[in-house]
């Protein structure tokens, strides 16, 4: 087979044979290349994870202590950052490797509160700079987006976790922050507590947080914070108290004397906070209740077990000495102290039994007293929904025996006062003075008049022997309800079960920032969402207050689909809220 128009070619493209063969020599290019695309490809926009940049979102739990920060989605967080001393130095700031510098932290802490540099933020704001904790909130985002998330500069959303008593100029510096100096478009605020419940699995709880500064009582229903109670015996208070029983331990004064003064930190023979810390974390433990032996043999006497007599058996009260060995003091010193006295910090903390409760003041009390009083400032339907639900969170709800602790507290108070929130010496004597309850008249807290139902069984026999007794009055609030058959087989179909109610319990739960990554991963509204440009020409007086809109909306801000509702009609005209933390 011949070509009229010159050689014929081994390979002729589909271009050649349209066109003929007077543009085969201009088909053919001079060197091998790849031959160019008309069609759109991912690699026009750059790396393929700029697709799901919009669906990526970035949870972040703000705390004073710690900084957890992950995707949304994931089990756990990519990093969970510190802070101190060595996060504030600068570039080429080769100290640290000097001898004698572990040794010069008294000069380094002097004229600062003892502790300051290992927090973010505090919440006694007066005199504290908030531009140093946005440059210390900076500085730690930057390093866990470039080192740990390993993400671009394209902009992704933030979801912002947040305790529910942070101060509002607080919020404002980490808004500077994130919208000035990272490529954020908008942030989602959500509660600490909310998320702890949700990632217990769980729509109401009530959340005891341990955490740094203080420790909140929050009541949450149906997703929606009901109300929050605080007291400042927390992780910080802690640390103070065991520096005192340390210091005492080197004196050899006794546990529990108090003279040391918060100016006599920074001597020779005062301890670092690093020591302190660690000391508290690793060694100290809760005993259990002095009342709990009481709760156990109300039924009758405990049952004995058989045991080897040979095996030694500790006694209740260990006073077998442990060795420690303090550092930091000058010049080191290694002192023995008794392994029960380990647990008199936590004691005089969380607990202070040797006082009454007459002595504390509202934002003093101890953890078990400030719990019972907020279950029993709850109203009785969330009063029994949240009893039933305990959940504790916090640094400090890792030592050993507090959480069993406080929950034995709990349930000796609830069994000793009941539910009934009157109390004192007046109310006893009225209960105690017959006369004063006679059974002629009724009181309104006795309830309905008692009224006699009488069934067809009981009508007859009554019928048939004349000489039998009355059936007794039964109160009719107490009736049980007919049965539904029709209900009764829709819920054997179900597998419907009755939550559980009414009864002391305590659930686990994996923290804030699961619920928030579980909350981003289901696309679940925020309670309050502020936008980059808004933030930007509006500033912190740009947010509505609570008292300016609508009152019941704010009242029952949730999580469903009028949350959502809510919140793009507000974007639509331009107006934003901080939810619960706008309020003043």
């Amino acid at each position: 087979m011949s070509s009229s128009g010159g050689t014929s070619l081994p390979h002729r493209a589909v271009s050649s044979i349209r066109a003929g063969d007077r543009s085969s020599a201009q088909a053919l290019p001079p060197t091998p290349h790849t031959p160019p695309r008309a069609s759109v490809v991912p690699s026009a926009f750059g790396s393929p994870s700029t697709l799901r940049a919009d669906d990526e979102i970035i949870v972040v739990e703000l705390g004073s202590r710690k900084l957890r920060i992950g995707f949304g989605g994931d089990a756990a967080p990519k990093r969970i950052a510190t802070f101190g001393p060595e996060q504030q130095r600068r570039a080429g700031d080769f100290r640290a490797w000097e001898a004698g510098y572990q040794d010069n932290w008294r000069k380094r802490a002097a004229g600062k509160p003892w502790g300051s540099d290992y927090e973010l933020w505090q919440l006694d704001l007066r005199g504290q700079d908030l531009g140093l904790v946005g440059d210390k909130l900076e500085r730690e985002l930057r390093e866990a987006f470039t080192k740990y998330l390993l993400i671009d500069s394209r902009p992704r959303r933030i979801s912002l976790v947040l305790p529910p008593t942070l101060p509002i100029p607080l919020i404002s510096s980490t808004f500077d922050t994130i919208f000035t100096r990272f490529q954020i478009p908008t942030i989602s605020l959500l509660s600490s507590p909310v998320m702890s419940a949700m990632s217990a699995g769980t729509r109401s709880a009530l959340v005891i947080d341990l955490g740094w500064h203080e420790t909140t009582v929050t009541a949450v229903y149906e997703f929606r914070e009901v109300c929050t109670w605080r007291t400042i015996r927390a992780g910080k208070l802690l640390v103070e108290e065991t520096y005192e029983f340390l210091n005492n331990a080197i004196q050899g004064r006794p546990a529990t004397t108090r003279t040391e003064r918060a100016e006599n930190r920074l001597e020779d023979r005062s301890l670092s906070f690093e020591e302190c810390e660690e000391f508290a974390n690793r060694m100290l433990w809760c005993r259990r209740s002095a009342n709990e032996l009481s709760q156990d043999t109300t039924q009758g006497l405990p049952t004995l077990h058989e045991q080897d007599e040979s095996e030694t058996v500790a006694p209740a009260d260990d006073r077998v000495p442990v060795a420690v060995e303090l550092n930091s003091c000058k010049p080191p010193k290694t002192v023995e102290i008794p392994f029960a006295e380990l647990a008199e910090p936590c004691e005089s903390v969380f607990f202070e039994p040797t006082l009454s409760p007459s002595c504390f003041d509202d934002h003093e009390l101890p953890v078990p007293l400030l719990a019972y009083r907020a279950l029993l400032q709850l109203p009785l339907d969330v009063r029994a929904v949240c009893m039933s639900r305990i959940i504790f969170t916090g640094g400090c709800s890792n030592i050993i025996g507090l959480k069993g602790r406080i929950f034995d507290e709990v349930s000796l108070l609830a069994k000793e006062r009941g539910w009934d929130p009157v109390r004192g010496k007046a109310v006893d004597q009225y209960k105690a003075n017959p006369n004063l309850r006679r059974s002629s008249s009724r009181q309104s807290s006795e309830g309905p008049t008692p009224v006699v139902i009488h069934t067809d069984s009981s009508s007859s026999n009554n019928n048939n022997s004349e000489g039998a007794e009355a059936a007794p009055p039964v109160n009719p609030a107490y009736a049980p309800p007919e049965v539904d058959q029709v209900e009764e087989v829709i819920k054997k179909e179900k597998n419907y079960k009755a939550p559980v109610q009414g009864t002391l319990r305590v659930i686990d739960s994996l923290g804030a920032w699961c619920g928030a990554s579980l909350a981003a991963q289901l696309k679940v509204p925020a309670l309050a969402t502020v936008e980059r440009e808004y933030w930007l020409q509006q500033g912190l007086n740009g947010a509505c207050r609570p008292n300016e809109v609508d009152v019941k909306a704010q009242q029952r801000q949730s999580m469903g689909a009028g949350g959502l509702v809510r919140s793009q009609a507000s974007q639509a005209t331009g107006g934003w809220t901080l939810g619960i933390w706008g309020a003043i």
